[in-house]
């Protein structure tokens, strides 16, 4: 009956996931400290995950981020339990994880579709893995409550224990969605695209207040996202994955202030790409001089470049020359596409709204900061 009810056959592994012994509801135990080494995994030969090491400290919220087809989830799977990896090790602790059953990981997982049991409450929701556990590891009714209702109010939905997942919103149900993987008292948290499903709005306040709730919890937690601003928001570290490969771990400013790979420099954020030739200590863009805030060694590099770190001006000798393709709003500024002077190469730029920018006009751009590599390297999936 579980599985007809779940929206998907495996997400009823976790329901029934019991707990290595009996805690006090508010008590989390230690957060532990998840180690990946050299993983692999290829689905009917074709490659998903290479040589993927990754280093996940107690407690932390990592965020899993990359665009569709970089790994990001088939690594969530190989945590849970849920795949195998065709090569390597994954370490809860000092424990291999990979010979303990799903049941024995202990994990909580969030899915994006809420997989709640339509036909129970709130309450009976969240304490569904408490009550189906064997009977020497089962909490007492009483405890199964009190426990249950401890997390409803965690979770601020306090008062709606007795209503069903169709009587309540997207967001209260992915809170009870959450509070039901935490009542089983997991050793880590993966969270598969939680928001996935809901409007723009909605997503804001809840990663805001999952913020807010993984502060108070403290669990190792996996989040994987498609979107960038949730990941820079949401997360401690962020691991910039590609082609099933991590491109970079850092925390958020790391990460968008400084790119490692040309990929991470083009995914994350907002940002125009432009080829420059440096040679006797001068960087060129065609027959045009750029002047660059760090001039590297003589060959052919990319430059990538955000919009609020280009500059315009009237135009002049000393600055890029350029031309006003287009003008737009852009929340409290205008943004301004200009074509570079070689003709081809485009940028966009953030002005003030009194600078009366217009199509047509001849222009000279500055660039205040910048990231440079060689441009042999592999051009970046925008």
């Amino acid at each position: 009956m579980v599985a007809q009810v779940m929206s998907s056959p495996y997400e009823a592994q976790f329901e029934a996931t019991p707990a290595t012994g009996s805690r006090n509801p508010g008590h989390w135990g230690q957060p532990i400290e998840v180690t990946v080494q050299g993983v692999r995994k290829a689905f009917n030969g074709t490659p998903a995950l290479h040589d993927v090491s990754l280093n996940i400290r107690p407690g932390e919220l990592i965020a899993l981020l990359g665009p569709s087809g970089s790994g990001k989830t088939t690594l969530l799977r190989i945590l849970g339990g849920l795949d195998e990896p065709s090569a390597g090790r994954v370490l809860f602790g000092a424990e291999d994880a990979l010979r303990l059953s799903v049941q024995e990981r202990n994990v909580g997982f969030v899915f994006q579709h809420y997989a709640l049991f339509r036909h129970m409450t709130v309450l009976d929701n969240v304490a569904f893995g408490l009550k189906v556990r064997p009977a020497g590891r089962r909490p007492s009714r009483a405890e199964i409550r009190e426990r249950a209702l401890m997390l409803i109010k965690l979770v601020q939905l306090e008062g709606l224990e007795k209503r069903y997942p169709a009587q309540l919103s997207g967001g209260q149900r992915q809170r009870v969605a959450l509070a039901r993987a935490l009542a089983i008292e997991p050793r880590i948290l993966l969270l598969d695209e939680p928001f996935g499903a809901l409007d723009a709005k909605v997503r804001k306040d809840l990663r805001r207040w999952l913020r807010e709730l993984h502060d108070q919890t403290g669990h190792t937690t996996v989040f994987v996202t498609h979107d960038q601003e949730e990941a820079l928001e949401l997360a401690d570290r962020v691991v910039v994955m590609s082609n099933g490969r991590i491109e970079q771990v850092g925390t958020p400013d790391e990460i968008y202030d400084k790119p490692a790979t040309p990929f991470v420099a083009g995914f994350i954020g907002e940002v125009g790409r432009f080829e420059v030739t440096v040679t006797a200590g001068q960087a060129f863009l065609g027959q045009h001089r750029v002047n660059l805030p760090e001039t590297p060694g003589a060959g052919r590099y990319a430059v990538f470049v955000r919009p609020q770190d280009i500059a315009v001006g009237p135009a002049a000798p000393d600055g890029l020359q350029g031309t006003v393709r287009a003008v737009r709003r852009h929340g409290g500024l205008r943004r301004a596409e200009i074509v570079l002077a070689d003709g081809s190469s485009v940028v966009e730029a953030d002005c003030p709204l009194d600078e009366g920018l217009r199509t047509g006009q001849h222009v000279a751009v500055t660039f205040s900061r910048i990231s440079l590599f060689p441009a042999d390297d592999h051009r970046p999936e925008w």
